[in-house]
């Protein structure tokens, strides 16, 4: 990958799952190199990265940024979705955005998330209960991925026997083998989204998704592609973010022993860590795209209108200007008013406080369960190779035989 001395050389972004292991050097020359970069997505789309903390938060606040793609000049192609999947929150400015936002909020309470919190228990449990650690486990298949998945599936009253395909489709838009692959998966989401959504119209119940229909239905100004999108949206960001929370933050803390025992002895302790561990792990690494609605300056660099802006949230979070010894992981460091991770100001993240809550629950019933478990030494995990995530595609664990 190239370096860049200044805003007119150009950084690559790549899709390497060597370089998703540690980042964050490189991440660090960038913002050292100043606080906009201009970089190529790996599909060739120029965008404008934004490096450093005071100004990724000025730019999550700045409404001449526009999520909406018709505000795109620079022929930004990025993640095609089809109309029926794209009339989501990421893809809407105001007033549109703050009209579903209120429908979702609505329905997507804190009251609801909370009384989830016995059912994730019980769903870690039994999970939990069926590994055998003395064999090896890989933790990211057996556990970081089908626990969110289950939780968001009862949530939105997605059956069981249909979220494995999801995850399926899902994982092919991540990282998908060929254009044609992730147009197969998109296709398969639509019709499966579809046919749920009628099969919450005949079959009216109390989860999440059965309200927002409900919302649709009863005239609540929700378009069709809109409630397809929300639903969309709210599978997928659901969960996708919360596999690469729990699996990435396991490994830091199994290469850490005394914090593993804490997350076992000091559970009290694990809301404030899990803010510590979303800033240093960030699984969203970047932002979702922004346009400018308008010529405007950034860092002091001058960006013109209809560029993309993204905004490089894995080197706000080690920005020294921002942390004091930003790349240390420190279970003391209170960051829950200064971490990124989940977004900022209009588009903060609606399922942040599941996210939250699922992770420190699956961190603790693991270390509970288990709590003299090593990384598997024969078998290192394996990266995602994304430049838009950072999670892992394997996690091996071993009982641990030392002291």
């Amino acid at each position: 990958m190239e370096m860049t001395d200044s805003v007119n050389a150009t950084t690559q972004l790549m899709d390497d799952s060597e370089l998703a292991q540690d980042p964050f050097p490189l991440y660090a020359q960038w913002r050292e190199a100043g606080p906009i970069q201009h970089a190529l997505t790996p599909s060739g789309d120029p965008v404008w990265l934004v490096t450093r903390y005071a100004d990724v938060v000025a730019a999550f606040g700045d409404d001449r940024l526009s999520l909406s793609k018709t505000h795109s000049g620079t022929g930004y192609r990025g993640f095609a979705l089809p109309p029926a999947l794209d009339a989501n929150l990421l893809s809407l400015d105001p007033p549109d955005h703050t009209r579903l936002r209120k429908l979702v909020n609505r329905e997507f309470t804190a009251r609801r998330v909370e009384n989830l919190r016995a059912d994730v228990v019980a769903i870690a449990d039994d999970l939990l209960a069926t590994m055998n650690i003395d064999t090896g486990v890989d933790l990211v298949q057996t556990y970081a991925v089908p626990l969110p998945l289950t939780v968001i599936g009862r949530l939105l009253g997605v059956p069981d026997k249909d979220q494995p395909d999801f995850r399926a489709w899902t994982t092919s838009l991540m990282s998908p083998a060929s254009a044609a692959e992730a147009k197969s998966a998109l296709g398969k989401i639509e019709a499966f989204l579809r046919e749920l959504i009628g099969h919450k119209r005949r079959t009216p119940g109390d989860d999440l998704l059965a309200g927002l229909v409900a919302a649709h239905d009863g005239g609540d100004c929700l378009s069709e592609d809109e409630l397809t999108s929300l639903a969309f949206l709210l599978l997928w960001a659901g969960y996708e973010v919360t596999v690469d929370l729990i699996g990435v933050s396991t490994l830091e803390l199994l290469r850490r022993p005394a914090l593993w025992a804490t997350v076992r002895e000091q559970p009290e302790r694990l809301p404030q860590l899990v803010e510590e561990l979303v800033r240093v792990v960030s699984p969203t690494p970047v932002s979702i795209r922004r346009f400018a609605r308008e010529p405007l300056t950034i860092g002091g660099t001058d960006i013109p209108r209809g560029a993309t802006v993204m905004l490089l949230i894995a080197a706000a979070h080690r920005d020294p200007a921002r942390f004091d010894a930003p790349d240390t992981l420190d279970p003391d460091r209170d960051v829950r008013a200064a971490q990124l991770g989940f977004g900022y100001g209009v588009h903060y993240c609606l399922g942040a406080p599941l996210a939250r809550m699922e992770t420190a629950v699956a961190l603790h019933r693991l270390a509970t369960r288990f709590p003299h478990l090593a990384l598997d030494p024969e078998s290192p995990p394996q990266w995602r190779p994304s430049w838009r995530s950072r999670g892992l595609l394997t996690l091996p664990v071993v009982p641990h035989t030392g002291e």
